[in-house]
């Protein structure tokens, strides 16, 4: 496979960002009156869109849930964005995709304004042709949602496509758990997983992975070989 185009989530694929998610989703149960004591039970907020996850694993209410978005977003705006690690290797990796004729996008279920502070954060932002967060919207219910991880990708898939109109038959998207997967797949790109993120292989598999690196180093191999 030529790999001409390639698309990464950020948390969990570029950047180890549990800390600072999982202490923000801390911090908000708590103004919430939740007590979560053991931290590690929130890694799976990493990833999927937040209003998923507090419905998810704490069944909140449609208000709740607001609620607790916006004391998320209270900590993590100025404190637990910067609780974060680009993974070893990422930035030799871009660098190498780049050198290859690889062009590169993020598309990240997190705000748009988020994403572009970290990747200017790390130094990395000038490798990506396109980035591309979550946008909220008021439904006609009223609430207020984020973008849908599909419509993320599409939104990047949208810069390439004006570029080059078979692009679909040599592009990549790469993250570390089923949305990602998904969203892939439901724009008919090849789905590639990490197992050094947050997700599981057998969740990867499962959502239909066709390629899985374990760390970076094979990611890199991957993307600028095209051999799996």
């Amino acid at each position: 496979m030529k790999i001409k185009y390639a698309l990464f989530d950020l948390d969990g694929t570029l950047t180890a960002s549990a800390p600072g998610i999982t202490k923000s989703v801390q911090y908000a149960l708590s103004k919430l009156g939740i007590e979560e004591p053991d931290i590690a039970k929130l890694e799976d907020f990493v990833g999927p869109p937040l209003s998923y996850s507090f419905d998810r694993h704490y069944h909140l209410s449609e208000s709740d849930i607001a609620k607790a978005v916006e004391y998320f977003r209270e900590r993590y705006a100025t404190i637990g964005i910067f609780e974060n690690d680009l993974y070893p290797g990422i930035d030799e990796m871009m660098k190498e995709a780049s050198r290859c004729g690889v062009h590169t996008a993020v598309a990240s279920s997190k705000p748009e304004e988020h994403v572009l502070t970290v990747l200017e954060h790390f130094g990395i932002s000038q490798y990506f042709d396109v980035i591309c967060g979550s946008k909220f919207e008021r439904e006609a219910d009223g609430v207020v949602r984020p973008s849908d991880k599909s419509e993320i990708v599409r939104r990047a898939l949208d810069y390439f496509e004006k570029e080059d109109p078979d692009y679909r038959e040599h592009t990549v998207m790469v993250g570390d758990r089923s949305y990602d997967i998904e969203g892939a797949l439901s724009n008919k790109v090849f789905p590639v997983g990490v197992t050094y993120g947050y997700g599981p292989r057998e969740e990867l598999v499962c959502s239909g992975a066709r390629f899985i690196a374990d760390n970076v180093e094979e990611l890199e191999k991957f993307l600028t070989t095209g051999s799996i």
